[in-house]
């Protein structure tokens, strides 16, 4: 019988093969999943993923493989997929999913039409797997720098401590340490959040507005995400934390973000149709930038800043007239809506 995976990856896009490189290389049993096996067969003989990270060799203890029946059987299961298709791939693994596996999602978005975080989809989805089992990793981890080999951090968030504990031992090598935290949809919602932040960081800097500017937009764009957090039931000191400050500061600021970089073609004048095609990749800030909005109108939470990029990027207003907007808004206290912040 062959010896049960610590750890399966689903998804061989940046992020995933990245988790399973930085896992394999920490001596893991771990193995990563593709699409099909054909997909499968040109990872092998390239020996890395060439699309995606050229030039990381997979070492030699990193399985490859499609078939969803063995990455079920895993200790810990790391759905590295886009939000809009975790559902279906975790309806996959759901037939044949061990009772004591971990689920963890490693995307950070909202999903569409339900409005739910990934570990609310995940539980649906997987269903009747216990809720304690299914969580989220997140934090700032801009995937090309771990996979050169330098260090990182991350957040395991569950609600069940112990599979915590778990789950952190098995995720935690010499070059990524895992820190552990019971406020999912904190932990969730800070990653997600944050894209929406960055996209309007990229904007600032694509327009040369500076420092200053870029700065006050970060701090309020995080004022932001802890008035949802909270509304939705989020501890506020989580967005102070790796899942969110952390994520926020290196996704507003790394050449590799891709949200800042879409941003970035945004100010310079291109379309959101012709900046999403020479990304090449997914940009969740933009699916996130209307479902955070739905989700502020359902629990009463402004959100000027996800309010201005909506009509940047949906409703043709230029970045700098939603700039300008924004610094010409009725003066507040600095705290309006964060009442009870520091109360707890």
């Amino acid at each position: 019988m062959n010896q049960r995976l610590d750890v399966a990856v689903i998804g061989t896009g940046n992020w995933g093969t990245t988790l399973a490189l930085v896992l394999a290389r920490g001596g893991r049993n771990v193995t990563l999943f593709g699409r099909n096996q054909a997909e499968v067969a040109q990872l092998q003989a390239a020996g890395e993923n060439s699309r995606f990270l050229p030039g990381q060799r997979f070492p030699a203890n990193l399985g490859l493989a499609c078939d969803l029946a063995l990455a079920a059987q895993a200790q810990v299961i790391l759905l590295a997929v886009p939000s809009k298709t975790i559902r279906s791939n975790a309806l996959q693994l759901a037939p044949q999913l061990v009772a004591d596996s971990i689920i963890l999602s490693c995307a950070k978005g909202i999903e569409s039409g339900s409005l739910e975080t990934m570990s609310e989809v995940l539980a649906e989805a997987l269903a009747p797997h216990p809720r304690g089992l299914i969580g989220a990793l997140s934090g700032p981890n801009i995937a090309n720098e771990i996979a050169q080999g330098l260090p990182a951090t991350s957040v395991v968030a569950l609600s069940d401590d112990q599979a915590g504990q778990r789950a952190q031992s098995l995720l935690t090598t010499n070059l990524l340490r895992i820190y552990r935290s019971s406020d999912v949809v904190g932990v969730e919602l800070g990653g997600a959040l944050k894209n929406i932040v960055a996209l309007g960081a990229g904007i600032c800097d694509g327009m040369g507005l500076g420092d200053n500017a870029k700065a006050a937009f970060i701090t309020r764009g995080l004022a932001e995400m802890t008035r949802l957090g909270m509304a939705r039931g989020a501890h506020p000191l989580t967005f102070a934390g790796l899942a969110g400050l952390g994520d926020l500061i290196a996704t507003c600021a790394s050449p590799h973000s891709r949200n800042r970089r879409l941003g970035e073609a945004l100010a310079r004048g291109q379309s959101l149709e012709m900046a999403l095609a020479q990304l090449g990749q997914v940009a969740e800030g933009v699916n996130t930038t209307a479902t955070a909005r739905q989700l502020a109108e359902q629990y009463g939470v402004e959100l000027p800043i996800a309010d201005e990029l909506y009509r940047v990027l949906f409703e043709g207003k230029s970045p700098q007239q939603a700039g300008l907007d924004l610094m010409q808004r009725d003066p507040k206290n600095e705290l309006a809506g964060l009442q009870g912040l520091f109360s707890i």
